[in-house]
């Protein structure tokens, strides 16, 4: 990385990728792409000495903590979904009224006697007694979701990684049960899901990031200052 260049991570698709182009548009920072959208690199008009790299926002995650990136835009749950030592790395700077969602543990619908994690440590419990095997969950989200279970007792399940429709996964016989992401539970109805009564894992939202080994870099507090503007 060029001592002097600042890199800024953008998510390089979705909703999130166009409120964040809505904060530099807001504050006159005009991004430049030369092949337009699909463009993974571009620059700020205003500013020759800042690259704009765009990326999957799980990826900025892990580039602010290993120092490739010195400002990233991404959600608060991925980064509360890295690893420890990725974490300890990274400031949040700014938290944002967009990309707000719920990591949340939903169950199928029939399941009518589970209503809380209490009853589910029990339905983990009859399926290693009876069925000899371990309850499964399906998610994105490995590491927060460990976390949350074992906090609350339940220790007998087996998380399956997602590799798409997490919602999907209870229905194909690929899992039991899921925690996944939700902004407002209507795709978890549609699939006839349930999430728990007490099965928020964590709030999240968009958030502006540093990275540690970047905070006393060249014109870094000048460019946040600039995007911290309301």
């Amino acid at each position: 990385m060029t001592k002097n260049i600042l890199n800024i991570g953008i998510p390089s698709k979705g909703r999130l990728r166009k409120d964040v182009l809505n904060i530099f548009k807001k504050n006159k920072l005009n991004l430049i792409s030369e092949r337009g959208e699909r463009d993974l690199l571009g620059s700020i008009k205003q500013f020759k000495n800042i690259k704009i790299l765009y990326l999957h926002a799980r990826e900025i995650i892990e580039r602010l903590g290993d120092g490739s990136l010195d400002i990233g835009f991404s959600g608060f749950d991925l980064l509360k979904e890295s690893e420890i030592n990725t974490q300890k790395k990274i400031y949040v700077l700014n938290r944002y009224d967009f990309g707000k969602a719920t990591l949340v543990v939903a169950i199928p619908d029939p399941w009518i006697d589970v209503q809380t994690v209490a009853d589910l440590e029990e339905i983990a419990f009859e399926f290693k007694d009876k069925k000899k095997k371990r309850l499964r969950v399906a998610t994105k989200y490995p590491n927060l979701t460990r976390e949350f279970l074992f906090s609350k007792g339940v220790t007998q399940f087996k998380l399956i990684d997602s590799l798409g429709a997490t919602e999907a996964y209870p229905f194909t016989g690929s899992s039991e049960i899921i925690t996944d992401i939700t902004s407002t539970g209507e795709t978890l109805k549609a699939n006839n899901l349930r999430i728990l009564k007490d099965g928020e894992i964590l709030r999240s939202e968009a958030c502006m990031m540093i990275s540690k080994s970047s905070n006393n870099k060249m014109g870094l507090k000048k460019i946040v200052k600039l995007l911290s503007k309301n």
